[in-house]
């Protein structure tokens, strides 16, 4: 009787210290993804100060999209590519810095999703992305870039914005 509970004992044991390990495994696991993801994404920002136009566009899937602060700039890789080739020819494109980033998983862990606060040449601006894992790199596949605007100075810049807008929305609620 005495030998059958200790069966059992080590067996809860067993249990216990491998459901543990599982744990603290995929723990080390995300923590590692998510330095990955943070490295991949400040490479990218960093190919763009420094105008490195291959290193940037490498960094990113081949049905990449990005969508920028302007309502008509929703480009698919080739036509950001065509929009960036310019300013990067320049020497330089532009400079986003990470003020503060948060980085997510799904259940795989072959697709992460992050938001972030920029430090640019436009003041602080906000970026959202999905990234995917392509073999054994992460790659950027989407991209959207905002500006933000502080509630306090909203009714101005809706002031500017409306006039140049309401064009667009007439344009596109017509194509709906």
């Amino acid at each position: 009787m005495l030998m059958k509970k200790i069966e059992i004992l080590k067996n809860k044991l067993a249990i216990t210290f491998g459901t543990l390990f599982i744990v603290i495994s995929s723990f080390a696991q995300s923590s590692n993804a998510e330095k990955i993801i943070n490295e991949t994404i400040n490479t990218w920002h960093k190919a763009a100060s420094e105008a490195n136009f291959k290193s940037y566009f490498e960094l990113m899937t081949e049905d990449a999209v990005f969508i920028g602060t302007d309502a008509n700039e929703y480009w698919n890789k080739q036509e950001f590519q065509n929009y960036a080739k310019p300013h990067f020819d320049k020497g330089k494109a532009w400079s986003f810095t990470a003020l503060e980033r948060h980085v997510y998983f799904d259940a795989s862990g072959n697709t992460a999703w992050f938001d972030e606060l920029l430090n640019t040449q436009m003041k602080i601006c906000r970026g959202s992305g999905v990234l995917v894992k392509v073999g054994k790199q992460w790659k950027i596949k989407h991209y959207v870039l905002s500006m933000t605007i502080p509630n306090d100075s909203s009714k101005a810049v809706i002031a500017i914005k409306a006039p140049i807008e309401e064009v667009l929305i007439q344009n596109r609620k017509s194509k709906m």
